[in-house]
Parts: structure tokens; C-alpha cells; sequence
């Protein structure tokens, strides 16, 4: 059965959902009848995964990119895979496509959290099993899902709070906080905004002080800062940045302002690809939330495990960490990303 690594907050995985495929059991992709103690035989038809990817904005998104693939390759699954380049309606053309053409399972990285019931109700109708995977998706009816495979960006923000709250907490007031969120709409800027907002509304003297939209990117990471140092400069003594590109942009425009990053303004963010960690062991980034993007694993046995008809939980959750300057040069050269 599929594990559940990591599920955080204490709670157990809510009640599972079990999906017929539109192939009767014993006729599904990948499978072909049982052996004497009952467990499936393999047959030389591949179960067809389709697969839509929201972009491929950032390092982190292209690690989740090569995830997929590598283990879709490795578990004999085969993957139709297309690339939205953040665009919603890019990604139902390519779920319609995958309707089209009988793929077993779809899995969508959805761009935005909103205006999905309408499609997944398309899908439903067409018998295929359907996983979220990454970003969560705002339904009514969570029966048009099997699963959402996924980090919990509510508590990557509240961990994230938790570091600015002890970094600070022998600092006078006030602390002007600057914030780099990423796509408008999307899962992690709201539930990282969210849980970072109201860890540190214990702390008065702590206050975000300019917020902006910079779609995980370097370039906008850096434009976005430049922007707000320009108008709020000798306010600034934090920065949160939502994923690990726009912080290494934001490094680049407060060296460019003058002032040095990790110390003049303290700086975290989200993701924890090989680069931040450069820029911890340097100093310039003082903690990084560790999200997950190796779901390819998670993802395949899924796939699996749904066209064998079993019960998956409703939400699959990775393990992460948190990595400062102390512990930075010892997982350095792990990354994979």
C-alpha cells in the first residue's frame, strides 16, 4: 500500500477514496488477471499517465519535472506529458486531450487554486481517476479527486515565521518584513502568506510592510525588491520569499541597494534547492523551509495503486526540514536539485 511519509500536524490522513476505472478489475492498463495467492500478474500493456505540469518557472519546478519522469520511466508507467507555462487554459486543453485520447489516470500540478470543478467534472464523467499533485485545488465536491500528493504550504509558512520570530526576538521594534509572494492565485502564495501572517501576529513589532507578487522567479524575484527598497529601504530588516528563486533575485538587488543580505536583512525562504543552499553557507540566506520536489515516486505508486482499485488517503503529504547556516554544509552536497 502507498506510504504516507511525513503527514504533518498530528492529524492522520483523512478517510481514503477508492476509484473504478473505467476498465473493469482484471482488465486494467498494466495488469492482467491474478496469480494463485491472488496479487495482479504485469502484462506488456503499460498503464498511460497523463501528466499536466504548470510550468517550468523555477530549479524547483524542473526537479519536479525530471521526478515525474525518471520514476514514470521506472515504474513502466507511460507518461503523456504537457506543459502549461502557467496558463489554466493550457492545462484544460491538455486534460481534454488526455480525455481524448483514454489515457488510465491524469494528474494535474494545477496553476491556480481556483475554477477547476467544471473540467474535473468532464473527467469524472469520462471514468479516469484524476490526482492533484503539488499545488492544492479549492472544490466543493473533493469526489472529482482521488488524491492530492503534496507539501503543506500552510505550515512551510508557519515554520518560516517561527525562524523570524526566535532571529528577532532580542531586536527593538519596529521590523519591517518585505515579502516576495509567488504566482497570484496560486496554492503556496496563499497558504505560505497565510501561516507566515499569523505566526508572527504574536509579536507586534513585527509587520509586513510591503508584499508583492513575483511569480517564482529570479528576475522578478530581483525587480519586485529592487521596487520595494526603493520605496521602503531603511524600513526593511526581514525578507520572506516564497520559494528559493525570487530570494536569490531579491540577493542580487540588495547588494545592488548597498546593504548586505543575511545580516542588514534577514532573509528566508522556501524550497531548498542546491543554490540557496549555496547562499546559506555564504550567509547571504539565513534559513531555508525545505518543500519537497522529488513527488515522482509518490506520484507512480499512486498511479499503481489506483489502477489495482485499492483505497488511497485523501491527502499524501512528503516529509521536509528546515536548513539554516549551521546545517547547511551538511546536507549541501545531498541535494539533488
Amino acid at each position: 500500500m502507498l506510504a504516507v511519509a511525513g503527514c504533518r500536524g498530528g492529524a492522520a490522513p483523512s478517510a481514503g477514496t477508492a476509484f473504478a476505472p473505467a476498465s473493469a478489475p482484471g482488465n486494467v492498463s498494466g495488469l492482467s488477471g491474478s496469480d494463485a495467492e491472488g496479487e495482479p500478474i504485469a502484462s506488456a500493456k503499460p498503464i498511460v499517465l497523463g501528466f499536466s505540469q504548470l510550468g517550468s518557472e523555477s530549479d524547483w519546478r524542473m526537479a519536479n519535472t525530471r521526478s515525474i519522469q525518471d520514476a514514470a520511466k521506472e515504474a513502466g508507467i507511460r507518461l503523456v506529458f504537457e506543459n502549461a507555462e502557467q496558463s489554466q487554459q493550457k492545462q484544460f486543453e491538455a486534460i481534454r486531450s488526455f480525455i481524448r485520447q483514454k489515457v488510465d489516470v491524469i494528474a494535474v500540478a494545477p496553476v491556480v487554486q481556483s475554477g477547476w470543478e467544471p473540467i474535473l467534472k468532464e473527467v469524472k464523467a469520462a471514468g479516469i481517476p484524476l490526482i492533484i499533485s503539488d499545488r492544492s485545488i479549492d472544490v466543493q465536491d473533493s469526489s472529482l479527486y482521488v488524491t492530492f500528493i503534496g507539501a503543506d504550504f500552510y505550515e512551510e509558512g508557519r515554520k518560516a515565521g517561527k525562524y523570524i520570530l526566535d532571529k528577532t526576538r532580542d531586536m527593538a521594534g519596529p521590523i519591517g518584513i518585505a515579502e516576495l509572494k509567488g504566482t497570484e492565485g496560486s496554492s503556496p502564495s496563499i497558504e505560505r502568506g497565510k501561516g507566515f501572517k499569523e505566526t508572527i501576529a504574536s509579536r507586534p513589532e513585527l509587520a509586513i510592510v510591503q508584499s508583492e507578487f513575483a511569480d517564482f522567479t529570479v528576475s522578478k524575484g530581483k525587480e519586485r525588491m529592487k521596487e520595494i527598497l526603493k520605496a521602503k529601504g531603511q524600513e526593511i530588516k526581514v525578507l520572506f520569499a516564497h520559494n528559493d528563486d525570487m530570494a536569490l533575485g531579491a540577493i542580487e538587488a540588495i547588494e545592488e541597494y548597498g546593504l548586505r543580505p543575511g545580516k542588514d536583512i534577514y532573509i528566508v525562504s522556501v524550497d531548498g534547492t542546491r543554490k540557496a543552499f549555496e547562499m546559506l553557507i555564504a550567509g547571504k540566506i539565513n534559513c531555508v523551509v525545505e518543500c519537497n520536489p522529488l513527488l515522482g515516486p509518490n506520484l507512480m505508486q499512486a498511479v499503481t495503486e489506483v489502477m489495482q482499485g485499492r483505497t488511497l488517503p485523501k491527502r499524501i503529504v512528503p516529509s521536509e526540514s528546515v536548513f539554516t547556516e549551521q546545517t547547511a554544509k551538511k546536507f549541501a552536497a545531498e541535494r539533488k536539485y
